[in-house]
């Protein structure tokens, strides 16, 4: 039986490049999730003048391929301009590592998403969204899919760990049926105002813990 990987793909896996974490990043995506099998995390720093990738690592938990796109798409992307970034695909991704299994087409889609995310975030947070969509319930709820509960791995909407969540007057409320003392409480509330406070009309992020059921 011929193996599935090619030798390119072996290669970013046993030595990816760019690996690790950023400290005090300019933008930051997280796609996928662990319980799921894959996920992968993006860092970038970014010339404020050129508007390019000075620097991009990525964190990634998953199989060979999980790995390896997410070492390609680093290197694709460094030195990139944020909009030519942009238009980096997954199919140039397994393209530049000489094709995936179909099976495993969605890791190069995590690690593209991965980027686009990080780069949405800087662009959030730096003012440079040009379509700035209403912040609504709906906006809210996609934001928090991207948090996780690391009780299970899965995200914090699809635990039911938020009770409820609301958006008025650029003030974002959002009920954690955690108490406060509990462990990841701490955790769970950085890492939901992180998602949430860029948004250009949000003023401020509320996190609210209540007793378990």
């Amino acid at each position: 039986m011929k193996f599935p990987y090619s030798e390119k793909v072996l290669e970013h896996f046993r030595h990816p490049r760019n690996v690790g974490k950023i400290k005090d990043p300019d933008g930051k995506g997280v796609e996928g999730s662990p319980a799921c099998g894959d996920m992968v995390a993006v860092y970038l720093k970014v010339d404020p003048e050129s508007q390019t990738i000075k620097d991009v690592k990525f964190e990634s938990y998953g199989c060979a391929s999980n790995i390896a796109t997410g070492s390609v798409i680093t290197e694709l992307a460094k030195g990139k301009s944020l909009k030519a970034a942009k238009q980096i695909t997954w199919k140039q991704a397994s393209e530049e590592l000489g094709g995936l299994p179909p099976i495993k087409a969605h890791c190069s889609v995590l690690a593209v998403e991965g980027l686009r995310s990080a780069i949405r975030d800087y662009e959030e947070r730096h003012g440079l969204v040009t379509e700035k969509e209403p912040t609504s319930s709906d906006v809210v709820k996609r934001r928090l899919k991207h948090v996780m509960n690391p009780l299970t791995g899965l995200d914090i909407i699809r635990t039911d760990l938020v009770l409820k969540s609301s958006i008025e007057d650029g003030v974002v409320r959002v009920v954690v049926d955690l108490p406060l003392d509990h462990q990841f409480a701490k955790a769970i509330k950085e890492e939901i105002v992180e998602k949430l406070e860029a948004l250009w009309d949000v003023e401020r992020v509320e996190v609210v813990f209540t007793e378990g059921k």
